[in-house]
This record gives structure tokens, C-alpha cells and sequence, in this order.
């Protein structure tokens, strides 16, 4: 994003109408929260969160090969991803540092949609346009200006979508599919995908259609959630945070950002990740050892200071560990602290020390995430 105003997506004056706390969220002007975050979180586990997440991206891959060359980038197999499944991955650069992680669609042989982080688009614009064929047999669509997207999260997702835009629009999880006709008269596309980790859709449609669809959804009982419970549903399940959790070496303005440079290894999600074939990058994927630092949860066992980013972790007898890269109380299990973050020399069931604040250190638990 530019250095200008914020922008508005198409949604904000939705946003207004229901007196959001709005922020400025990587050059956005985004609703933190409606009511409050403990029960715009707890309702996306109970029934159903709606998000605006406009400020993602959306870009569009076209031709021949397609799959193969986006493959030679991506640490996902992509060429084993058939049509019409989406799929996660991550964008290494030379050195091997994450640069970004994303959900993709494979909507045919010839046509793939992606969807990078709001912070990140114009970077991986540049990465994806540097690193095209030279023949042109592959083309590239930045949609990211003229598309909204709408996030439907939880259990009662599937009913609330069926009330607006009918039973013919839902897909499953990690599917892709055209919007079906509609009383709304809306196009655009719908993914059973989402950063929760609830069953639910996220919903690409022209800009001008997203206020009627978010009203429908609304009406139809959907509870508006903010980048606040947002961030409190994905840490529950151990989703990374681009910026936060990894952040790529060039864009880190942090005192450290030795911690947040990682690889697809360091991150240990258990997808999106296969060694099986060629990608920039994949040779300091390849090259750890098991002492190296790594991905893993931790989950407080007695009160004390919450646990917060940039917070040492020690072993009982004082010995540093790692730091948290993300952390929060977690709504879901209440209110107990949770946290990820890089760690070294951990298992599963070690008890650790959260270094709280100056004075309070506070006993915790090594999980390996989701939390619940």
C-alpha cells in the first residue's frame, strides 16, 4: 500500500452503520470490533461470524502451464492439485526466507486463483511478474481492487448462506466454485476456505454487490466480526499471521526481525509444505538441524501476565528457548493464555516459562496447535 490515506473498502459505510471501532489495518480502514471481542469471537464458534476481508488480494493466473510454473515457486505440489481444490502454500525468495503464504484455487489446467496478504500484494505482484516465463505462456491479473471479499465463518454458516444465496452455492471445504444463480443477482465466486478454522466460505464478488450481500447475510443472522476476534480464532488454531508470525527480511522494521525471518521448516505447519519437488528457496528448507529453532504452541497451566509477541520463553531452569511471535487470551477456553512462537530444544508436554513481565514468569505447556 501507499503512504497515503487509508483506503475504504466497498463495505465501510456497512461498517459505520453498526458504530465499528475502525482502524487502520495495513493502509484499510477495517472494524476492530462491533460489540466487543470475546463475543464477536464466541459467536463465530457458536453460530456465525461475518468478516469484511476486502483488503486481501486476488490475482488471477492464466495459460499453458500455469500449474507447473506457479509450482516452481510454491513449497506446495501444485500440479497435484486438482480442479476444483484449493490448496495453501508458501513463496520462498533465493535465500530461502518466507516472503508470503497463500490460499489458492485451482479453478482449471489453465487457470488458477490466488489470494495473497493484504500487505503483501504489491511485493508478490513484483515476485510472481520478475519470475514469469519468457515465452508468455503464462499471464497475470491483479482482481484485488475491483473485488470484495466476504468472510462466513462457523457452524451455522451453511444454513445462513442457503437463506441468501441458495443451497446450489455451497461448497465444500477447500473447494471452488462460481457463485450460482441467485435472488441477489450476484456473480463472482465462493471458497470453502477461511481463518478460523470453522466450516464456512469466503465469498468473491464485485465490489458494488458486496453492501447487498452483507446486508443479506446480516439480516439472515450472521454476527459482524472484527480484526480483533479474527486475530483471537486464528491463534486458536494456530493459523501464522504474515508480519507477525514470519515477516520477510525486507520489509522488517522490528528491533529483531532475526526471529520473525523464517522458512517453511522453522513454521512446522503440517501443510503446504512438499519436498518432492523443485522451488526457489528449498535448500535452506532442506539444510536444518533438529536444535534449530521451530514452530510450537504454548498454553498457560497457572495465571499470570497474558502472554503477548516478542515475550521470551525459558526452560524451567532459566535457559532462553525462543520468543513468542503471537499471543492472546483465548476466548474459546476461558480466557487462558495461549501463544505460538519459534522455540528450540522442545517437545510436546514440556513445561516452559513464559516470561511475562519483569517481575512474573509464568508456567506453561508446549502444544502442538490447534488448541482445542
Amino acid at each position: 500500500m501507499s503512504d497515503g490515506a487509508p483506503v475504504r473498502t466497498a463495505l465501510y459505510e456497512e461498517h459505520v452503520s453498526l458504530d465499528a471501532n475502525i482502524v487502520d489495518f495495513h493502509g484499510f480502514e477495517l472494524p476492530i470490533w462491533y460489540s466487543n471481542i470475546k463475543e464477536e469471537h464466541l459467536a463465530t464458534r457458536e453460530s456465525a461470524g461475518l468478516f469484511d476481508v476486502s483488503h486481501m488480494g486476488s490475482f488471477r493466473f492464466t495459460g499453458t502451464g500455469v500449474k507447473q510454473w506457479l509450482e516452481s515457486l510454491a513449497t506446495q505440489k501444485v500440479t497435484s492439485i486438482p480442479a476444483p481444490r484449493c490448496a495453501y502454500t508458501h513463496f520462498l525468495d533465493e535465500n530461502g526466507h518466507l516472503i508470503d503464504d497463500m490460499i489458492f484455487a485451482v479453478v482449471s489446467e489453465q487457470e488458477i486463483l490466488g489470494v495473497p496478504n493484504a500487505s503483501m500484494i504489491d511485493v508478490m505482484w513484483e515476485w510472481f511478474t520478475s519470475h514469469l516465463p519468457n515465452d508468455g505462456s503464462v499471464a497475470l491479473e491483479n482482481l484485488s481492487s475491483e473485488t470484495s471479499i466476504v468472510a462466513l465463518q462457523g457452524p451455522k454458516a451453511r444454513e445462513i448462506l442457503q437463506v441468501v444465496l441458495g443451497e446450489q452455492c455451497h461448497v465444500g471445504r477447500f473447494k471452488w466454485q462460481l457463485i450460482g444463480e441467485n435472488h441477489l443477482g450476484i456473480g463472482g465466486w465462493i471458497q470453502g476456505t477461511g481463518y478460523t478454522g470453522e466450516q464456512g466460505y469466503e465469498i468473491f464478488v464485485p465490489n458494488q454487490d458486496a453492501p447487498k450481500l452483507w446486508r443479506s447475510l446480516v439480516d439472515a443472522g450472521a454476527t459482524p466480526v472484527g480484526l480483533g476476534a479474527r486475530d483471537t480464532l486464528r491463534l486458536e488454531k494456530g493459523y501464522l499471521l504474515s508480519g507477525v508470525d514470519f515477516c520477510w527480511p525486507q520489509l522488517s522494521e522490528v528491533e529483531d526481525p532475526s526471529f520473525l525471518t523464517r522458512d517453511s521448516w522453522e513454521t512446522n505447519v503440517p501443510f503446504g509444505l512438499d519436498l518432492e519437488h523443485e522451488f526457489i528457496g528449498k535448500h535452506r528448507v532442506i539444510n536444518h538441524s533438529e536444535d534449530d529453532e521451530r514452530w510450537w504452541g504454548i498454553r498457560y497451566v497457572e495465571k499470570g501476565p497474558l502472554p503477548r509477541p516478542g515475550k521470551d520463553v525459558t526452560a524451567l531452569d532459566g535457559t532462553p528457548l525462543g520468543k513468542l511471535s503471537s499471543g492472546a487470551p483465548s476466548p474459546s477456553l476461558g480466557n487462558v493464555g495461549i501463544g505460538i512462537g519459534y522455540l528450540r530444544s522442545v517437545s510436546e508436554g514440556d513445561e516452559v516459562l513464559v516470561v511475562a513481565s519483569p517481575r512474573k514468569s509464568v508456567k506453561a505447556v508446549i502444544v502442538r496447535p490447534p488448541f482445542f
